[in-house]
């Protein structure tokens, strides 16, 4: 795995704490064993070939099959009630399966979530109405414990044009959402003429209006639901950084299983 994931023997070799040629060896005793070529290699490359890719699944789910057998017997109990509040740019793609596994390795915690934007569910947060949010920060912040960065980016239905002589039309989360001040300010900075033509308080309902070709709108790269395009031509809107807030005194135990859980399903995606 390190091999593949890291491009080269030399790389995986310092990731193992191995050297080049006894990672070679380890390489192609696998090759032997399996009676296929697991890499392609050159003088400058290397890249699994179809079996080595399908090898590779299997040791990811091998390893995550390992991963929770050792949760189970050997890491003590987590038990307890988490009140989690989502931001719904983590919506849909990632959310439902990374609960769903959570629920199955930590079958004793009781888990409520909250979906919802991100400031107002920090805001409840600090009230004490929910233990853990996993929301944006806005440009310039540092509380919370960043997990990820992604672009953001414009997106339109496939073959939606800006019309002519007319102000762009933009679909919007309301008022506060740090995707539409962003957006609005660069579209002010460019010189272009806009208009929100549709607002929603749901992601899902603003997609819905690009994707129905009524507007354009701006979502993470990572969550493009189908049916969205990215859209040329439009300014800028740089990268959006998404972070864990809060942790009430004593939900430690149950924290911090859930935000590896999330940091685990970020970097395999």
């Amino acid at each position: 795995m390190q091999v593949a994931e890291r491009g080269g023997f030399t790389h995986g070799g310092v990731a193992l704490g191995l050297t080049q040629s006894a990672v070679s060896l380890k390489v192609k005793r696998l090759e032997d064993l399996v009676g296929k070529r697991v890499f392609d290699r050159t003088s400058r490359s290397i890249a699994l070939t179809r079996e080595g890719e399908t090898l590779l699944a299997y040791a990811r789910r091998m390893l995550a099959l390992n991963d929770e057998a050792v949760r189970r017997l050997v890491a003590p109990a987590i038990a307890g009630r988490l009140r989690l509040g989502v931001a719904d740019h983590f919506v849909p793609r990632n959310l439902a399966p990374l609960l769903a596994r959570f629920a199955r390795d930590y079958p004793e915690v009781r888990l409520e979530v909250e979906v919802g934007r991100s400031h107002e569910l920090r805001a409840a947060q600090e009230r004490g109405e929910l233990d853990l949010v996993l929301g944006k920060r806005r440009d310039g912040e540092t509380a919370g414990s960043a997990i990820w960065t992604e672009p953001i980016v414009w997106v339109a239905a496939p073959g939606w044009t800006a019309p002519e002589g007319r102000p762009l039309p933009v679909a919007m989360l309301p008022q506060g959402c740090m995707f539409r001040d962003r957006a609005l300010a660069a579209l002010a900075r460019a010189g272009l003429g806009f208009e929100v033509v549709y607002t929603s308080a749901s992601l899902l309902g603003v997609a819905a209006a690009a994707q129905a070709g009524f507007a354009v709108t701006v979502l993470g790269r990572s969550g493009l639901p189908p049916g969205l395009r990215e859209q040329p031509g439009l300014p800028a809107l740089g990268v959006a950084e998404m972070a864990v807030f809060g942790d009430a005194a004593g939900r430690t135990q149950l924290v911090a299983p859930l935000v590896l859980l999330i940091r685990d399903s970020l970097e395999a995606g």
